[in-house]
């Protein structure tokens, strides 16, 4: 959308399905010689002043992210955007990353507010930012709704899409089961495969540990006798990869 709104025409790449393309960037990162293949695949004709580039899923091909250091610093006239799973950016080995090369945006899911206007509640956000609480008050019940809704949904996009088109509960909850075993299928992808076991004991164990009373994550429930050192580097990568955020937890706060 923001490619053919901004921009007179969009090439658009999907590295994790178009094999054909990985080789492009193995031999060398000859800037001419990829845009002629890029022109070649969407059968557009490239020019920088009016074309987005998209290389979608680049997490798929690490040469591909090293190769934006080149575009930088010898074609700086392209427009080029990239998406990626975190999972696989962060920890993509043998190849060197572009540093101060490109711009990052983090993507987030969406929260409360931005779950309200996905659902067409605009005014319910504005009365929300305007801290009015007189009108907050008069439809309590109605944030009470959206709010268990999204207890439910969560922020994630594709659940959100689903819920959205038919309020089915039932499909939400499939399709979050769906991301969640995906995410698994990419620790072993990406993690070192001595910590895979225990990423996965870590991953399965958060949620029920979580909705304690405590709130408080103890590293002997994941396996009897286990300590915090068993599993600080399992921990550590998940943190990296921005799938958990730790909490630490203080008896005195102070500065």
């Amino acid at each position: 959308e923001f490619g053919s709104s901004q921009y007179q025409q969009t090439v658009y790449v999907n590295l994790e399905k178009n094999k054909r393309l990985h080789s492009l960037f193995n031999d060398d990162f000859s800037i001419n010689r990829i845009i002629v293949a890029l022109q070649a695949e969407s059968g557009l004709t490239i020019n920088a002043e009016n074309t987005l580039i998209i290389f979608d899923e680049i997490q798929a091909v690490p040469e591909a992210i090293t190769a934006l250091k080149y575009f930088c610093e010898e074609a700086p006239e392209y427009h080029i955007i990239t998406a990626g799973s975190l999972l696989g950016v962060a920890v993509h080995t043998h190849t060197s990353f572009p540093v101060g090369k490109v711009e990052f945006m983090d993507l987030y899911p969406l929260s409360f507010l931005e779950f309200l206007d996905a659902n067409g509640e605009s005014t319910l956000v504005e009365i929300l930012h305007g801290a009015d609480w007189k009108l907050i008050t008069a439809f309590k019940a109605k944030f009470i709704e959206f709010l268990r809704y999204y207890y439910f949904v969560g922020g994630m996009p594709e659940p959100v899409l689903a819920f959205l088109k038919d309020s089915n509960f039932a499909e939400v909850r499939k399709i979050q089961y769906q991301l969640l075993e995906a995410y698994e299928h990419d620790f072993s992808k990406h993690a070192p495969i001595e910590i895979v076991p225990r990423l996965r004991m870590v991953w399965n164990s958060i949620p029920a540990q979580l909705a304690k009373e405590s709130s408080k994550f103890v590293y002997g429930l994941l396996k009897k006798g286990s300590r915090a050192k068993d599993f600080e580097m399992a921990i550590s990568w998940l943190e990296d990869c921005g799938q958990v955020h730790k909490v630490l937890r203080v008896n005195k706060p102070y500065l």
